[in-house]
């Protein structure tokens, strides 16, 4: 797929809005472009939420798209980027939405997916595919993006800069401690709040600090009390207060992190901290903490038979299973086990 003959891309647009997981895995193709082609301009179209985290990364003009504007957010960002017209679009997430935000954006070449992962018709917003890919991870998949352009295959890395300021979060926490970011996107995507006690009340018992983090939401917040509430010992709750630049730092710091596929998981990755992910309606070896792969505890496989009769690799990629109560299967003696590990 390296493209050696092509010429040095002048300018280029990101588009990959969200979410938090997925944009820290597009930061490691942005900044692998960066590095092979350090005179190309980049642009990258992103969610609001998720500029909080990467919207001062060095040599990169960010465009924030506001989907709660509706039309009104991708006319602002049509309206900014009207006298720009790139060498590239990278378009790096297939929700319907982010493609017709790709009908303002001016570009020689839209490059999407390939033909069998352009999903909700993205084929019919770009005029050149990637090749056909067996890469099964997220980010392995946005790395054909780099490669195409002609960027060297390289082991992924990640630079999300922090301020001093932002170290100050660190003060009353525990010389050591682990973090435990217990919610995904979904409550059926969460391990049990009795499961999450008993392997942070393990932590303690051995030393070690435990500190809960999460979003400002209501349902994170009550979560994170509940797991407090059935726990022996003593946690600190940061949920809802830390900004995602401190939440940074905070896991940067941590001995693990333990975390069902969520955003905090994906930061950890790109903080170099290892990571315990919790599994069951996803298949890790597709949006798994990429460096942490090893260290999942998953109960996918085992579901996957029983509802398909049939292993993960003969299904197809980004294949999900149902049920409401699957996380209850991740044996937490299995967790305590890999978290000794890093105790």
């Amino acid at each position: 797929m390296n493209q050696v003959n092509k010429p040095h891309p002048k300018s280029i647009c990101i588009l990959r809005l969200s979410a938090i997981g997925d944009v820290c895995h597009a930061l490691s193709t942005v900044q692998l472009i960066q590095r092979t082609f350090p005179n190309t301009q980049i642009t990258w179209i992103m969610g609001k939420v998720e500029a909080q985290l990467l919207g001062d990364l060095p040599g990169v003009n960010v465009v924030v798209f506001d989907k709660s504007l509706g039309l009104k957010g991708m006319q602002s960002v049509w309206k900014q980027l009207s006298n720009r017209r790139f060498d590239y679009l990278l378009h790096m997430q297939v929700a319907l939405r982010a493609s017709v935000l790709t009908l303002g954006i001016k570009a020689k070449v839209k490059l999407g997916f390939s033909w069998k992962r352009a999903k909700e018709g993205q084929w019919l917003f770009t005029n050149k595919k990637l090749p056909a890919t067996h890469a099964e991870h997220v980010l392995d998949n946005f790395n054909q993006f780099a490669q195409y352009l002609g960027c060297p295959d390289a082991e992924p890395s990640w630079q999300i800069p922090t301020l001093p300021a932002d170290e100050l979060i660190l003060n009353p926490l525990p010389q050591r401690y682990i973090v435990i970011s217990p919610a995904a996107s979904k409550d059926e995507r969460n391990w049990l709040v009795e499961s999450y006690a008993e392997v942070a009340d393990y932590a303690v018992e051995r030393g070690v600090g435990v500190v809960l983090c999460g979003a400002p939401t209501e349902r994170e917040q009550i979560l994170a009390k509940a797991i407090q509430s059935k726990a022996k010992n003593d946690l600190v709750n940061l949920v809802g207060q830390t900004t995602l630049k401190q939440l940074c730092v905070v896991l940067r710091n941590a001995q693990c992190v333990i975390a069902p596929d969520s955003g905090p998981a994906h930061i950890a990755t790109t903080q170099g901290t290892p990571v315990i992910g919790l599994y069951a309606h996803s298949n890790p070896k597709r949006t798994g903490p990429y460096n942490a792969l090893e260290t999942v505890v998953s109960v996918y496989e085992d579901v996957v038979n029983e509802q398909f009769g049939k292993p993960a690799k003969d299904l197809k990629w980004g294949t999900r299973v149902k049920g409401s109560d699957l996380m209850a299967r991740i044996p937490t003696e299995r967790v305590k086990q890999v978290l000794q590990r890093f105790i």
